[in-house]
């Protein structure tokens, strides 16, 4: 895996690079209303019904969080405002990267080309994009390919817009759900897992481990 040179590195972008605050954004609206179990149950089913939310047709992430975040307020019982959904989507664009991200992207960017796939709108994506530090190949969205990961209609658009096979790229993400279990299941040999602590590990899907992106460079031989 040291020796591998990717003809692109493709990255997930919510998460593994920019810091995602649905959780933050669930305990501004909630926080007063619940008690600290009950809040952490709340943001568990939040984070449950989004991924539920995206496993059909494509359908715009303001639904998404609209129908994931009433999901959530029904099932715990806590009234709910579409003026909070919009909130919560309104605050996307304005998350920054984690703290590691730009100086491990600046230096792999470099040598190779870097590429997102996101399950993001096109008119909030760049916000986030241009806050990395760091220039982008190419940036795809879930709006764009009319499909969220982790369906594989994302990564094949991904592909035949690039024009590489899955056996040509390095994928990296925090998630398993999202990105890494389906690049396993699409013949993506090459992966790396941003162990951000929002999943466990799951060795059998082959993958090399990084606490955070300053470890990137060591997995391509920089």
């Amino acid at each position: 895996m040291a020796t591998f040179r990717p003809k692109y590195i493709t990255f997930d972008c919510y998460g593994t690079l920019t810091n995602f605050q649905m959780a933050e954004a669930a305990r501004d609206l909630y926080g007063n209303r619940l008690d600290e179990p009950r809040m952490l149950e709340f943001i568990k089913n939040f984070a449950a019904y989004r991924l539920d939310e995206i496993l059909g047709d494509w359908k715009p992430y303001a639904d998404v969080i609209h129908n994931a975040l009433e999901r959530a307020c029904k099932r715990n019982a806590v009234a709910f405002g579409a003026d909070d959904a919009r909130m919560v989507y309104e605050r996307v664009p304005t998350w920054g990267p984690h703290a590691d991200v730009p100086a491990g992207l600046s230096k792999v960017a470099k040598e190779i080309p870097l590429v997102i796939l996101s399950n993001a709108m096109n008119a909030q994506i760049m916000s986030n994009v241009e806050k990395l530090g760091a220039p982008f190949h190419a940036v795809y969205t879930a709006e764009q390919a009319q499909a969220y990961k982790p369906r594989f209609k994302a990564f094949e658009y991904m592909f035949d817009r690039l024009g590489c096979r899955p056996e040509d790229i390095l994928h990296c993400s925090s998630s398993f759900r999202y990105d890494l279990m389906s690049a396993h299941d699409l013949g993506i040999k090459n992966k790396v897992w941003v162990n951000r602590g929002h999943e466990p590990a799951n060795p059998y899907y082959g993958y090399v481990e990084i606490a955070d992106i300053s470890g990137l460079p060591g997995v391509v031989g920089l």
